[in-house]
This record gives structure tokens, C-alpha cells and sequence, in this order.
């Protein structure tokens, strides 16, 4: 034992997270005492409800912090109002009131589920503050703006006491989070070094050869580094917004940074095997050299140095490759070469571009503004989860006449509320439930065994620190996050801490144990049995929501232009979400193919782009403009027969460079060409992933369900 102690703590990763881990909690609990000892000496009704707002607004990132803290006294003053509200209108009705509530409480769970960080805990609160102002008013609804303004007393000394505990003792620096962009940005460069490595010495290809079998020849846990590397830039995309919030430095250059973290996660994604051309030629693996190249020349600059002190010279490395690369797009006549200098280049202007965005202010990032994806039917049955669980609630109350009831609609509205925000509510039911049962042991312990031994403030506070402490430490377990946080906040609701303390009521105790353990019960059967979550379902759904997205650009009429970004975006994080939903049922290899093809998507998106752009060109002429648009039309068909969009796509290439008149062409006619080939090429690779018919969409004990991932749907005919 000893041994492994010594080990751990000579870890430094290890030791770090320890360090960490133990300051937070050493905050949070200075936050409970100063918070609790404001409460009494201000005389409000529920001081506890201080200590439960320090459980639910404590964050290690200082910006989350206050960022969450503002968001919740927002939620705190419309959950108040909506309060006063309900209880003036159906005063005289009780089940009306119920209905009024319930509906609110689903309307607040939906709006959780809508908005992301920290906006999120508005609506929270909202539907959270409803209940705990309303429940004690029952019995004088004249009294429910005292009530009111004691729970809205209570949330504000919480909220300004861990605000300033951690302002105070957290240092803020901007330079972290800086050095991380730094490192992420240095590891995006080495990822895609990486690849083109393994490119410059690949041996001729066999025309016979699958498409992209030369990419699938890389070392198997390239899809793991992949999605690692998505998933970085986005905790890091989150950690820039909660920094932005009371950091000056980052505060200014939010959107720009924002912007380039969303490039680096778009130059990520667009490495799949439906786009990557293979080295089958010298020229080509020559190019790969060059890329390989130029990515080492930004690995040595960047080395030791900012990147606002180093991108002028990088940029200067960038243009001048992709000049190389226009110069030699000039001089070939090969559709697949011409086409593969293209993507080289669009690769290389995305690379600037995020350099410059993450290295200065007033880059082109400034201009944009980055959408969040709105996911409907996740935030109706979430809404519908909360509608039910809340009127079950009340129903009990009214039908029972159990004095505990406001306790279980205190628990689960909060619950379900929280769980609202979360990506797989369902899953993390379970945990919040078990880490709120755990709590009553530990009220009964706390009750039994520290409690009576209270003669001042001191030992309270202390009895308050050894029992949150595990809740506390727990939630920066990623296994047990969600229990520890639904151990630590609702721990708070199970002590019968009073102002003034009086002697504790074991009846009332256990009655209010017994209510908990109900609602523990309550939120498991909503989320996970009477509602429960349909993966399959919602893996094509978002599937569905890309290739809609993808008709819908294709037939829009118009460039996006400087929105690009915003959709490539949008699209990426369907595409994340469609990795988690598959991550529940599907086995490795397959999620493999279907984010493999989602991510296919968005290069048909690129591809089209750059169709419409070319279209523009003097060289095309009338007649061929109108085939170009003729064969972007045929995308209305892509979700009821891909392969039939693939056709008229071919047609067009054909119509505008036929093979035995390549090098009689203008560049851009070649290249129109090439794009419409390689769009076609992509949908024949994946018509099973755009068909709306496709094994995907279908219930798992159908036998359509168990085809081949990405083949094509036979029709009845075929």
C-alpha cells in the first residue's frame, strides 16, 4: 500500500490532478462557510439554501464561475416572477396551478437542453426557483413574495460568496489558456504532418484499388486520434467563452479565437478516406513532401515562440507553398492531380486563415458568428421528461395530502432540470439518482452522529465539510461526475439545518428521506423507462439533419461565401453528436464508416462551394454554366436516390470535359470537371449513409437494418 502511494504521488500528472482537485474543494468549502454564516446572521428563512447555490455554482474555471452565477440569478428572478404569476392566477385551483407549473417546468427543461455553458442555468433556475418559492406558500399563498425575496436573498449571498472566494484565490491569467491554443495549435500541424508522411513514400497505386484504401493502409487508431482531436478543440472552444467573461485579454479576441479553433476543427475533419487522394503518381507524392515541408517549418517557428511573434513568417511559408501549388496546378491536365492541388490549396488557406485568427486581433474570424445546433427532438422529449415527472409530482401531493411532497418536487424538478443540460440525460440519470440516494445515509450519519455535538458555528460548518467533501471530490471523477454533483447539491436539501436550529424531528427527517428516494425513483422511471432514449433513432435523425443541410446548400442558389465557416460548423457538431449517439449501440468499425461518411458530407458541402465559385469563372460558358446548375439541382433527389444525383452529376462532368478532350481545356473546365467527378465518386461511396432508406433509419429488428452500412438501397425493381 505504501508502495502505491509513493508511486502516486510521484506522478506529476497525477499529483497535478490531486493538487487541483483539493484546491477546489478547499474553496468550495470556504464558500459554504462564509455563505451559511452570511445567512444566518441576515436572518433568511432557508439559509441551506445558500450552501445549495454554492454546490451548483462552484467551478474550478473562475470565468465558468461568474459566468453561471449570473445566468442563475437571471433564472432565480424569472423563476420568481413566473412564481408570483402562476400562484395569482390559479390561487383557487390547485390543479390548474399544477398544469401551469408542469408546463413551465417542461418549457424550462427544453430551453436547458437549447442552450449551451452556462446560458443553460437560467433555465435551470427557472423552473427550479418555481417550486421551492411555491411549495411553502401553499399553505399562505399571501406570503409568496416573502418568499420570493428570502429564496432570491439566499441565491445572491451564495452567488456572491463562491464569486468572491474564487476571484480571490484563483489566480487569472490569460497566458494559460493562451499556451494551450499554442499546443493545440502545434498539434493540429503535427497531425496533419503526420499524415502526409505517410503519403510521400506510398507505392503506385493500383487503379483497380477501392477508393481511399490507401487511407484505410494508416495505422488503425487514426479515427481514436481524430475524434481526440475534435474533442480537444472543443472543451477548448467552451474554456475560451467561460475565460472571456471577466479576462480582458481573451475578452477582446473571443470571436477570432472561436473562429480559428473551428477552422483547426474543420481542416481535422476533412482528413477521411471519400476525399484524400492517393499518391499514384511523383508529382503527387512530391507535393506531399512539399506539405511536409511547410508543416515542419511552422513546427520550428512555433517552437519556444508565441504564435502572435511567428505567424508573419508563417503565413509568408504558407503563401508560398500555395503558390508552388497554383503554379503547378497550371501545367497539369489531370482531373484527379488538378483536383487533389485544389484541396491542397484549400487546406493550405484554411491553415493561414486559423493562424491568423488564433494570432491577432480584427483577423477575418471578427466577422463571424458561430451558430449553435439546435437538436429539437432531444429538447422535446427532455421538455416532455420534465412535464411528466413534475406532474406525477403534484398529483402525489394533492392525491396523498404527504406534507414531504414539496421536498420530492423540489428534487425532481431541480433534477430534471439539470439533467436537461447534458448531453445523454438518460445515462446520467442514473447517477444523479444514486448519488442523491447516497445522501440520505450520509444525512442519517450526519444527523445520528455529528449534528448533536453542535454547541457553535464552527462545528457546524465543520459537520457541513465531512459530509459534502466526497460529493465535492467526486465530481472531478469523469466515471462519477454527475453522481458526486447530485450527491453534493441535493446532501444540502436532506439536512434539517433551520434558522434558528431546533431539535431535530426524526419523523420529519425520515419523512423527507423517504420523499427523496421517491423522487430518486421518479427520475429514473421518466428518464430511462417511461421516456426512455431511442440512440438508433437519433443517430438518424442527425444523419437525416445532414444530408438536408446538404440538399438544402446545393439548391440554395447562392455561395455561402464568408458563412462557410458557420455551416461547416454546424455541420461538425451534428457530426459529434452522431458519434456519441452511435457510441451507445453501434460496434467500433461501424461508427468508423458512419463518421467516415458524415464527414463526407461536409466535403460534398465544400465541393459544391467550389462548383458554384468555378461556375463564375469566364472560362465556363453559358451553355456549361447550365449543366453545372442543371447537376446541382439533381441533389433534391440525394435523400430518395443518391446514386441518381451521382448520375447527373457524371453528365455534367462529361457535357463540360469529356476524357479524349482534357488537354484542349481551359484549367477551370478541367477542374469543374474533377469537382463533379469527385462529387459523385463521394455519394457512390456512401449512398446507404444519404438514402433516407438506409440501414441506419430503420428499427434494429428489421432485417433492412442489418445491410451494409454505407451500400446502396436496392429499389423494388432492382
Amino acid at each position: 500500500m505504501f508502495s502505491s502511494l509513493t508511486r502516486h504521488f510521484s506522478d506529476d500528472a497525477q499529483w497535478a490532478t490531486l493538487r487541483t482537485t483539493a484546491a477546489f474543494s478547499g474553496r468550495a468549502l470556504l464558500s459554504v462557510a462564509i455563505a451559511l454564516f452570511l445567512a444566518f446572521s441576515f436572518q433568511l428563512q432557508s439559509p441551506m439554501s445558500s450552501v445549495t447555490t454554492v454546490m451548483i455554482v462552484a467551478n474550478p474555471t473562475v470565468g465558468a464561475l461568474v459566468s453561471k452565477s449570473v445566468w442563475r440569478v437571471i433564472g432565480t428572478i424569472i423563476g420568481a416572477s413566473i412564481s408570483v404569476g402562476l400562484m395569482a392566477v390559479f390561487v383557487q385551483s390547485p390543479v390548474l396551478y399544477f398544469m401551469g407549473l408542469s408546463f413551465t417546468v417542461g418549457l424550462a427543461c427544453m430551453a436547458a437542453t437549447f442552450l449551451r455553458l452556462f446560458r443553460a442555468y437560467a433555465a435551470v433556475l427557472t423552473g427550479y426557483t418555481i417550486v421551492i418559492i411555491s411549495a411553502p406558500a401553499f399553505d399562505d399563498p399571501d406570503g409568496i413574495f416573502l418568499s420570493a425575496m428570502s429564496r432570491l436573498s439566499a441565491v445572491v449571498v451564495g452567488i456572491v460568496t463562491t464569486a468572491a472566494v474564487f476571484m480571490v484565490t484563483s489566480p487569472r491569467r490569460s497566458d494559460t489558456l493562451f499556451v494551450q491554443i499554442h499546443a493545440l495549435f502545434r498539434d493540429t500541424i503535427g497531425y496533419i504532418q503526420a499524415f502526409h508522411q505517410g503519403y510521400t513514400n506510398v507505392p503506385a497505386q493500383d487503379p483497380d484499388a477501392l477508393p481511399g484504401s490507401t487511407f484505410r493502409s494508416l495505422p488503425t487508431n487514426f479515427h481514436d486520434s481524430r475524434a481526440a482531436m475534435l474533442a480537444r478543440i472543443g472543451r477548448l472552444s467552451d474554456a475560451v467563452e467561460y475565460a472571456a467573461t471577466d479576462n480582458y485579454d481573451i475578452s477582446v479576441r473571443e470571436r477570432e479565437i472561436r473562429a480559428g479553433l473551428a477552422r483547426l476543427s474543420g481542416i481535422v475533419a476533412s482528413y477521411h478516406p471519400h476525399t484524400i487522394t492517393a499518391a499514384d503518381t511523383e508529382q503527387d507524392r512530391a507535393v506531399h513532401a512539399e506539405i511536409v515541408s511547410m508543416l515542419q517549418f511552422l513546427m520550428d517557428r512555433t517552437t519556444g515562440r508565441t504564435l502572435e511573434s511567428s505567424w508573419m513568417e508563417g503565413c509568408a511559408r504558407i503563401r508560398h507553398t500555395r503558390d508552388l501549388m497554383i503554379a503547378q496546378a497550371r501545367g497539369t491536365h489531370s482531373p484527379q492531380s488538378l483536383l487533389f492541388l485544389d484541396d491542397i490549396q484549400d487546406l493550405l488557406g484554411q491553415i493561414e486563415t486559423a493562424l491568423q485568427d488564433l494570432s491577432r486581433r480584427g483577423s477575418a474570424g471578427r466577422r463571424l458568428r458561430l451558430q449553435p445546433y439546435l437538436e429539437w427532438p432531444t429538447a422535446l422529449r427532455n421538455g416532455a421528461r420534465g412535464m411528466l415527472i413534475t406532474m406525477s409530482a403534484c398529483l402525489i401531493w394533492y392525491v396523498l395530502h404527504w406534507t414531504a411532497a414539496p421536498t420530492m418536487m423540489l428534487y425532481v424538478v431541480a433534477a430534471a432540470s439539470l439533467l436537461s443540460t447534458l448531453p445523454s440525460a438518460s445515462r446520467a440519470a442514473g447517477l444523479m439518482a444514486a448519488g442523491t440516494a447516497l445522501g440520505v445515509p450520509a444525512g442519517l450519519l450526519c444527523h445520528t452522529y455529528l449534528l448533536p455535538q453542535v454547541d457553535g458555528y464552527p462545528l457546524l460548518w465543520l459537520s457541513l465539510c465531512i459530509m459534502l467533501l466526497p460529493g465535492i471530490w467526486l465530481q472531478f471523477h469523469p466515471k462519477f461526475g454527475v453522481g458526486g454533483f447530485g450527491y453534493g447539491v441535493f446532501s444540502t436539501v436532506m439536512l434539517q439545518v433551520n434558522n434558528p436550529i431546533h431539535y431535530y424531528n426524526d419523523i420529519s427527517l425520515l419523512n423527507g428521506w423517504m420523499a427523496l428516494l421517491m423522487g430518486c425513483i421518479m427520475l429514473v422511471l421518466s428518464f430511462r423507462v417511461i421516456l426512455p432514449p431511442n440512440h438508433r433513432l437519433d443517430a438518424a435523425r442527425l444523419v437525416t439533419s445532414l444530408t438536408r443541410s446538404l440538399r438544402r446548400l446545393a439548391l440554395s442558389g447562392r455561395r455561402q461565401g464568408k458563412e462557410w465557416l458557420v455551416w461547416e460548423n454546424l455541420q461538425l457538431q451534428k457530426v459529434l453528436r452522431l458519434a456519441m449517439r452511435l457510441s451507445f449501440f453501434a460496434r467500433p468499425a461501424m461508427i468508423h464508416e458512419y463518421i467516415d461518411a458524415a464527414l463526407a458530407t461536409l466535403s460534398l458541402g465544400r465541393l459544391v462551394e467550389r462548383i458554384r465559385m468555378i461556375a463564375a469563372s469566364p472560362e465556363i460558358t453559358g451553355a456549361q454554366q447550365v449543366a453545372i446548375y442543371d447537376a446541382l439541382d439533381t441533389f433534391a433527389e440525394l435523400a430518395h436516390n443518391p446514386l441518381l444525383t451521382a448520375a447527373g452529376l457524371r453528365r455534367a462532368a462529361d457535357m463540360l470535359c469529356p476524357p479524349d478532350a482534357i488537354t484542349l481545356r481551359p484549367p477551370a473546365q478541367v477542374e469543374a470537371m474533377a469537382c463533379l467527378e469527385q462529387a459523385a465518386r463521394i455519394i457512390q461511396d456512401i449512398p446507404g449513409f444519404l438514402d433516407q432508406r438506409g440501414p441506419l433509419q430503420w428499427a434494429e429488428d428489421y432485417p433492412a437494418a442489418h445491410r451494409p452500412p454505407l451500400a446502396a438501397v436496392r429499389t423494388e425493381s432492382g
